[in-house]
């Protein structure tokens, strides 16, 4: 393959993609007025200005689109999440770090978010099933790091995956809280949340299990 051919193909990829993440922020923009069963993909290509016909060379069907939107909206909450319980920082710091990511999330990705805190429960069995996938592995990453702390010495695997659950779930809670709340409303929800997961890190030390 010469360079010509090589440079062709390149343009032609970067193309491709490029109208690929046209068709996810389109179907973004499009959904938060609506759900996902309810968006149609001539909706989508007519906002891109593409045929019908060139959805299908990215995505299989809307429920694939999805899928994507799925792995897009949490990918990025993982990266934040991760770097804080990879910092060795005592307990209310982490707290306080990881309830700022959130808020940090939210401000930058309110239409991810949205999109998660809708479809999680939404009538599309394949995003469903994404996104549960999703905070699954987001557990099992949380989960790691917590078995690494000195407090979870002699817990069960059992034990701090479900720990590691609660607080996947309390974190994905407080970011679908601050979504349509004002700034002041934002504020006491940060403290709400810090409060509780600190009465969680506290039930964590006399934590034994039956």
């Amino acid at each position: 393959m010469n360079s010509s051919t090589r440079a062709t193909l390149g343009v032609r990829q970067a193309q491709k993609l490029k109208t690929r993440q046209a068709l996810l922020d389109a179907a973004l923009k499009l959904l938060e007025e609506q759900s996902l069963s309810s968006l149609g993909l001539r909706e989508v290509t007519r906002v891109v200005g593409v045929a019908p016909a060139a959805f299908y060379r990215h995505f299989r069907d809307m429920a694939e689109l999805g899928v994507a939107l799925v792995e897009e909206s949490l990918g990025s909450l993982h990266v934040m999440i991760r770097a804080v319980l990879a910092e060795q920082q005592e307990a209310e710091e982490v707290i306080d770090r990881s309830v700022e990511a959130v808020a940090e999330h939210v401000r930058r990705h309110p239409a991810h978010v949205r999109f998660v805190a809708r479809e999680r429960h939404g009538g599309v069995r394949a995003v469903r099933e994404a996104i549960a996938a999703e905070l699954a592995r987001f557990g099992d990453e949380v989960a790691d790091a917590l078995a690494a702390q000195e407090v979870s010495r002699g817990w069960s695997a059992e034990d701090v995956r479900m720990l590691a659950g609660l607080y996947v779930d309390h974190l994905v809670m407080t970011a679908s809280a601050f979504l349509e709340a004002s700034a002041d409303e934002q504020r006491v929800i940060a403290d709400t949340a810090r409060r509780q997961l600190r009465l969680i890190s506290l039930g964590r030390r006399h934590w034994r299990a039956a």
